[in-house]
């Protein structure tokens, strides 16, 4: 029932080949999510925020190739949320120019709140993720009682009625899930390029 789980590392080994598009298409399926709702957040419009995510990740992928990007020096978080930042000031100047008369009250882009929204954005894209690897690990009604009892807060007692399973099955069913989402979380930060 496991799928494969692909390394943020792996994706990045892949990115160096201009060829490989499944490499692409997973660096786009992981990473593209928080780099719009950030810019959606700094009061981009929809259409510009897609632009603003496309534009962000085709310069990383070419600043990666070029070598750029060094694990040594810093989280790849933190590298993305630079690029997708600049991307957002020049896309809100470019809006800014085409319409003038517009008055914005979100004008001025605040750096310290936007890594706050970039942090918030980038790890509810890895554990959305980490939560879909998982589900896909266990059996429908092993995720049900980890949903119930972790996400819902539900007492173990009545999801194992609701499930009918025995309520020893729903503490093992929430450990085993919260273990695993710790371990898709660990790999999926391990970056050794």
């Amino acid at each position: 029932m496991e799928s494969d789980w692909i390394t943020t590392s792996t994706i990045l080994r892949g990115l160096r080949d201009f060829e490989d598009r499944g490499a692409w298409e997973g660096f786009v399926s992981r990473f593209r999510a928080p780099i719009v709702r950030l810019a959606l957040a700094q009061g981009l419009a929809p259409a510009d925020a897609d632009d603003v995510a496309q534009e962000t990740l085709l310069a990383f992928a070419d600043g990666f190739r070029a070598g750029r990007y060094d694990v040594q020096t810093g989280r790849l978080s933190r590298w993305l949320f630079g690029i997708a930042y600049r991307q957002i000031l020049r896309a809100r100047t470019l809006r800014d120019r085409r319409a003038p008369e517009v008055e914005d009250a979100s004008a001025v882009v605040d750096e310290a709140a936007a890594t706050r929204s970039w942090d918030v954005e980038w790890e509810r894209a890895i554990l959305a993720q980490c939560m879909t690897q998982a589900r896909s690990e266990v059996q429908p009604t092993t995720f049900r009682a980890f949903e119930l009892t972790a996400l819902e807060n539900r007492d173990a007692a009545v999801v194992a009625a609701e499930l009918a399973v025995d309520v020893k099955a729903v503490y093992n069913a929430k450990h085993r899930v919260l273990k695993r989402i710790r371990e898709l979380r660990e790999a999926m930060e391990e970056v050794s390029a």
